[in-house]
């Protein structure tokens, strides 16, 4: 999309929310890899790049590098961290290792408030850093425009070649007014106006799907959460009932959940749902497999298959792939590390991918962004705002083997810990929430008899788009009534502890 910001990625982890930060400006921002090149990115025409952090270090004999004369591209350009360090490395500026990273809180001193990037900055403010290497001689050209308590370099800037940088990360919440910095270059330098909002994209994507599809045979998989039930509405809105929406039960799923999916999808919704039950193939496939990655692999060939099955020909298989899913599952738009294999990307759906014939609509959206769609599409708020569930379903909630009996004591406890989150008004105010069956026992009293009983772990947390969450900071009368509950109403269990660890370091789920 031409009139964007366009940002080039040096493997952050915090990446995708400087896109989501510059879409919550009303403007649309889209990632690609460093490599990229100049003429890529002419070919682009952004109104202004944004180079990102990273984990590597300019000094590194493999570091990605831009070429030397990256910088003469005609359009504003702000490096965040590592792109700071890089612009500074690159044009003449020397930079260092520091004897100590650089990690967390730093308070920063505004000293050229007349500088655009600053505009309504306050001086003392709070920024986040994340650096182990310090620029410690500006490029030809550039001045220091904010530095930190500690007398450290916090923003630089060449204004004749609207060239700016920041130590700090204005895209994580920690930092004080980053959405104003983000702000100033995005609206005071590059000159955009807002030209982004969800029932823009709903309607292009209607207009495009018409295009591509027009006498095409359309089918889907639906699982009855917010992604594949609004990526369903959406293709329905497009193309009418031509599009077959197929739900497959793998055997996976949380208690009761296949007859309160179907209710959903075909009475409420009137979505054309073609139901296979294929619990049995799925169970039998998995049957004393413990490795995550494998089990992930197993359930997407064999959904595949039974997809497939059903299906004896389509000319485009959709899929309601997020931003996340692709970032975190293949790092194919930069140096990202690889942190889970997405159970969708199996071979034959690459190979459906190397023939044009996978869809992918929301794939450049964040689970907030599809919300907002869905809202947009009347779908009701129980559906809208139902908790995010894995596609390999509690596949990677039972941290061994997949058993019949384990998937009962998880769906029961899953549903306990649910039931109190309603009670107690929480359910809505965290992002995700779900039981995990350890592959663990430990010793219990029960009654006057010593047991030894399987261990349920909980775990809720907060979040805005998955790429990071805090620990859900729950009652701890609502914690007591659940661990209380589960463990009178299912003998096997007889501990419940909860998760405390944030993402990152850990992952929202455990597998």
């Amino acid at each position: 999309m031409k009139h964007s910001i366009v940002i080039l990625d040096f493997g952050s982890q915090y990446t995708q929310l400087i896109a989501r930060r510059i879409r919550e400006l009303g403007v649309y921002s889209e990632i690609y890899p460093y490599s990229i090149g100049k003429e890529g990115l002419r070919e682009l025409a952004p109104s202004g790049v944004i180079l990102s952090g990273g984990p590597s270090s300019v000094l590194d004999p493999d570091a990605p590098l831009l070429p030397a004369d990256f910088f003469d591209i005609g359009v504003p350009i702000l490096g965040i961290c590592y792109g700071m360090q890089l612009m500074s490395h690159l044009m003449g500026g020397q930079v260092e290792r520091s004897h100590n990273r650089e990690y967390g809180r730093s308070v920063m001193t505004v000293e050229r408030p007349d500088s655009p990037l600053l505009t309504h900055v306050k001086d003392g403010g709070v920024v986040w850093m994340s650096h182990g290497d310090s620029v410690i001689r500006l490029a030809p050209g550039f001045e220091r425009i904010a530095g930190t308590s500690d007398n450290d370099l916090a923003a630089i800037q060449n204004l004749p070649r609207k060239i700016f940088a920041v130590q700090f990360h204005p895209e994580v919440a920690h930092t004080f007014q980053g959405d104003v910095v983000l702000s100033n270059f995005v609206f005071g330098i590059c000159g955009m106006s807002k030209n982004w909002d969800m029932q823009d994209f709903i309607e292009k994507q209607i207009a495009d799907i018409r295009e591509v599809c027009k006498d095409k045979k359309v089918v889907l998989g639906v699982s009855g959460g917010v992604d594949s039930t609004t990526l369903a509405v959406l293709m329905q809105r497009a193309l009418g009932d031509s599009v077959e929406a197929v739900f497959v039960n793998n055997g996976l799923l949380r208690l009761d959940e296949e007859t309160e999916v179907l209710y959903t999808l075909r009475d409420r919704l009137g979505l054309n749902i073609n139901y296979i039950d294929a619990s049995d193939k799925f169970l039998s496939a998995l049957k004393g497999e413990k490795d995550p990655e494998k089990k992930r692999k197993i359930i997407g060939k064999l959904f595949i298959d039974v997809f497939w099955g059903a299906l004896k020909n389509f000319d485009y298989l959709v899929q309601g792939t997020l931003y996340p899913d692709v970032i975190e599952s293949n790092p194919v738009k930069g140096p990202s590390r690889t942190i889970k294999t997405h159970h969708n990307r199996v071979a034959e759906v690459e190979k459906l991918e190397k023939e044009g014939r996978i869809l992918e609509p929301f794939r450049f959206l964040f689970k907030d962004e599809v919300r907002e769609v869905a809202r947009l599409l009347g779908i009701p708020e129980n559906i809208l705002n139902r908790h995010p569930f894995p596609g390999p379903g509690l596949a990677v909630r039972v941290l061994d083997d997949i058993t019949l009996d384990k998937l009962d004591i998880l769906r029961k406890a899953d549903k306990i810990f649910i039931d109190a989150l309603h009670k107690y008004e929480w359910y809505d105010k965290v992002w995700q929430a779900f039981a995990v069956f350890l592959p663990v026992k430990s010793v219990g009293v029960m009654g006057d008899e010593r047991v030894y009983g399987n261990v349920i772990a909980l775990r809720a947390v907060t979040s805005v788009d998955a790429m990071t969450a805090n620990w859900g900071h729950l009652p701890y009368e609502l914690l007591d009534e659940a661990a209380n509950t589960i463990v009178r109403q299912i003998r096997e269990v007889n501990r419940v502890v909860y998760d405390i660890t944030s993402k990152p370091p850990a992952t929202i789920e455990w597998e």
